[in-house]
């Protein structure tokens, strides 16, 4: 059996895969390694995504906990960094986002968070797959021992009021498209947006539990771009099902990818004296494009692997204070301990406001250069690593490249591929020598 939790917690096809009972197994494991035993009742913080499965699950992870006498403090609808920001503002023990984020609705997930809304390490997630392996049930308590529930009226209130306190400027006279995926920021961006002072055009931000992320939100940007230039507006953000990404929309409907928000964030964060040690941490496929314009503005580029818990344990480590993915997810430390995307949204209205500047032209800091992508299926990727044809492959593409281009071959964390990336100037030049690559690892 494979290891239980990926990059972003447990995942899987809900009542499948992730069935009610595994979701029971998983919350008593983690109540029983992230809680102390004999001290003060704990408590955690329970919400959820609004697609149909949350429902069974949050069930079930509230019957694991409170079984295992914790206190459960049920949030409701509300996007990840809201669970992660609620777990310290209400001083739990633990919190469990129900959420596949980006996923297709029939997936679900169960993301687990320690105390004060961080992501938990590699260890603790090994000591909760130990306890559920183990099929032990070391708290049981009966009578008055068992865990209450309760509703936070105000969560939603709450994690507003957190989300104002992190915009700095008006956003008055602004005109902002928010695509919410029918997912759980669909009641909290535009009313956070608003707030800010913006005029908010919300879409797909009606979720039914059955259309979340169903060709929306930041995995499927056409409606958003379309809907910008529809109503003249100034800029869009497009978020995924959980609102832990965001990906921006400029006036003429062109996509700013997270690469570009985090270089527009950077030189903010510069220039205001906040970016620490002048350093942006990303992970190794961010686009050169980005370490050219990083390089180019004094902005030291540190890089992990990929999977938004590589990028927190180094802005962890070294004090940083911005970091994040392509893919959208954005990380301000300052005020979040994970990725934020209504966050993202209110500091990329807050440079425009600072600065007068369109979207678009904030994001010409960096130009984004031509990426192929090629997924080869492997017999064994372990070998493909240590064949010495393919490591001669991959220096010779190197060096015909020289600093213009970027060569990246990653193994799939979950399948048996190898994930070929090249970057160059020209499409071509990348495509032929992906192409290439992508022959020499297939010969293995």
């Amino acid at each position: 059996m494979g290891r239980m939790f990926g990059t972003d917690g447990v995942r899987g096809l809900a009542n499948a895969d992730l069935t009610a009972e595994l979701a029971l197994k998983v919350a008593a494991a983690a109540a029983s390694v992230l809680t102390v035993p004999g001290s003060t009742r704990p408590t955690a913080v329970v919400g959820r995504d609004p697609r149909a499965s949350g429902e069974m699950l949050e069930a079930a992870v509230v019957a694991g906990l409170t079984s295992s006498g914790v206190d459960v403090l049920n949030v409701g609808v509300l996007p990840t960094p809201a669970v992660a920001y609620l777990t310290a503002n209400l001083d739990a023990a633990l919190g469990v986002m129900i959420s596949a984020s980006h996923n297709p609705m029939p997936d679900n997930g169960i993301k687990i968070f320690a105390a004060g809304g961080h992501k938990l390490d590699d260890r603790a997630e090994d000591r909760i797959e130990a306890a559920i392996a183990s099929g032990e049930r070391p708290l049981s308590p009966t009578g008055a021992g068992i865990g209450r529930v309760r509703t936070v009226a105000d969560a939603g209130e709450r994690y507003l009021a957190h989300l104002a306190s992190a915009s700095t400027r008006s956003a008055e006279g602004l005109t902002v498209v928010v695509d919410c995926a029918h997912g759980a920021a669909s009641a909290i961006a535009p009313a956070a947006y608003e707030a800010a002072g913006a005029r908010v055009i919300a879409i797909n931000a009606e979720p039914d539990g059955l259309n979340i992320n169903d060709n929306c939100g930041s995995t499927h940007l056409e409606m958003l771009q379309k809907a910008v230039i529809d109503n003249s507006a100034d800029l869009g953000f497009g978020h995924d099902g959980d609102a832990d990404r965001c990906l921006a929309i400029d006036a003429t409907g062109s996509v700013v990818d997270g690469d570009a928000i985090m270089a527009v964030l950077a030189v903010g964060m510069r220039d205001a004296g906040e970016l620490t040690d002048n350093t942006l941490v990303t992970t190794v496929m961010s686009n050169l494009g980005l370490h050219i314009a990083m390089k180019e503005a004094g902005i030291t580029l540190a890089t992990t692997a990929v999977g938004d818990r590589y990028v927190l344990e180094a802005l962890r480590d070294g004090g940083f204070a911005l970091g994040g993915e392509q893919s959208g997810h954005i990380v301000l430390p300052a005020f979040g301990t994970t990725g934020d995307g209504v966050l993202t949204g209110l500091r990329l209205m807050d440079r425009m406001a600072e600065t007068g500047t369109a979207i678009a032209d904030l994001a010409a800091v960096m130009t984004t250069l031509p990426q192929v992508l090629v997924n080869v299926r492997v017999a064994d990727k372990a070998a493909v690593a240590s064949d010495v044809s393919v490591r001669t492959a991959v220096e010779d593409a190197e060096r015909r490249l020289g600093d213009s281009g970027r060569v990246l071959l990653r193994p799939s964390g979950t399948e048996q591929l190898v994930r070929v990336m090249v970057e160059a100037t020209d499409l071509d030049v990348a495509r032929g020598i992906a192409e290439e690559l992508a022959a020499a690892v297939s010969a293995v």
